[in-house]
């Protein structure tokens, strides 16, 4: 069974690309996949699976 989180990044006017790189590491590191990602990077769906 996969579980979801959808999450919102602030990542501010400067170094954005490197902090949404960060951030995204973050949640790697954590388990989490990247599922979708909006356009923007509005909004980014992540998965992994629930029974780890």
């Amino acid at each position: 069974m996969k579980e979801y989180k959808v999450i919102i990044p602030k990542l501010g006017f400067r170094n954005r690309v490197q902090n949404f790189e960060d951030l995204l590491n973050q949640y790697a590191r954590e388990g989490w996949t990247v599922n979708q990602i909006a356009v923007n990077w509005a909004t980014v769906v992540l998965e992994r699976d629930k029974n780890r």
